[in-house]
């Protein structure tokens, strides 16, 4: 059976069963029975405007996050998500690779490496020392301040191309 992104499911007009398949972080749709739509040349052109928009976006934050804080997107993602969903607590490393969409081991690394920066804190959960909590220190709250705004801006200037691409695949 074909694979097909949720994307352009959510955009097709033509009815489909499918069904999300989940392994560890790894979430792909599968298809029961679909009719594949005949995609036309500004459906193409739709879909690349949006990718080459989005890589356009990738490219000034890599950019950005090297200069500016020394981070790699990845460790970037990280400090948004412990900023955005982290209860009083924190979050855990389950739900840290759960947010980032990575496989635990990946979130460790990525929790050592921020630590050692001091822009992160583990906490282990006295009852439980198998449960860590993650959160932001200050320097970590701190730096996250200064490149999100970056990113918010260039979000800005970005996302009329973006969202035009998307509403140009929803016609």
């Amino acid at each position: 059976m074909p694979d097909i992104s949720i994307i352009d499911k959510l955009f097709s007009d033509q009815p489909a069963m499918f069904f999300l398949a989940r392994q560890e972080n790894d979430v792909s749709v599968t298809c029961a029975s679909v009719t594949t739509p005949q995609l036309l040349p500004e459906d193409y052109q739709a879909l690349a405007s949006f990718r080459y928009a989005m890589r356009k976006f990738l490219n000034f934050s890599k950019r950005a996050l090297a200069a500016e804080a020394d981070l790699t997107p990845e460790q970037y993602e990280a400090l948004l998500a412990l900023k955005a969903f982290a209860g009083a607590s924190g979050l855990t490393m389950t739900e840290l690779s759960e947010r980032l969409q990575v496989k635990h081991h990946t979130a460790v690394s990525l929790v050592d490496k921020l630590e050692k920066l001091e822009f992160i804190r583990r906490t282990h959960v006295l009852v439980d020392r198998r449960h860590v909590y993650v959160t932001l220190t200050a320097s970590g709250s701190r730096v996250l301040s200064k490149v999100a705004s970056l990113h918010r801006r260039e979000m800005r200037v970005r996302s009329p191309e973006m969202i035009e691409a998307l509403l140009r695949l929803r016609k």
